[in-house]
């Protein structure tokens, strides 16, 4: 698959809430930087990411955009709530081996009346 079908399956399964199936689409040893997070390193952890992500919250992708340049697809995506974000992603042979996601932790977390660290 080329970047932009990689994304594009990435955000129908991010939708579907379906951490195992994301992972699939992930390197081995891939890194997934939610630059509002510290990094996480390899396949396994970014399933379990996702796992506790997608119980936390409920989270809608809705893509606003998706460009390909070369190994890379960036997608453009907004919430249902009102959050805004992009991410970056570095496909390599059909398979995500980095990733790297803007967005604002603070909204978020008050969007989805989850607790605001002290520090």
């Amino acid at each position: 698959m080329k970047p932009k079908e990689v994304i594009e399956k990435w955000v129908k399964l991010f939708n579907e809430g379906s951490a195992e199936k994301i992972a699939e689409l992930y390197h081995l040893d891939a890194t997934n930087h939610q630059v509002a997070n510290a990094p996480i390193e390899g396949k396994a952890a970014i399933s379990e990411m996702f796992t506790a992500e997608f119980s936390t919250a409920e989270m809608t992708c809705i893509p606003e955009n998706i460009f390909e340049d070369g190994e890379w697809a960036i997608l453009e995506w907004k919430d249902p709530l009102g959050l805004r974000g992009c991410g970056f992603f570095h496909v390599v042979n059909g398979k995500i081996k980095f990733q790297r996601g803007y967005w604002d932790k603070l909204s978020f977390l008050r969007m989805h009346n989850l607790p605001i660290p002290k520090e």
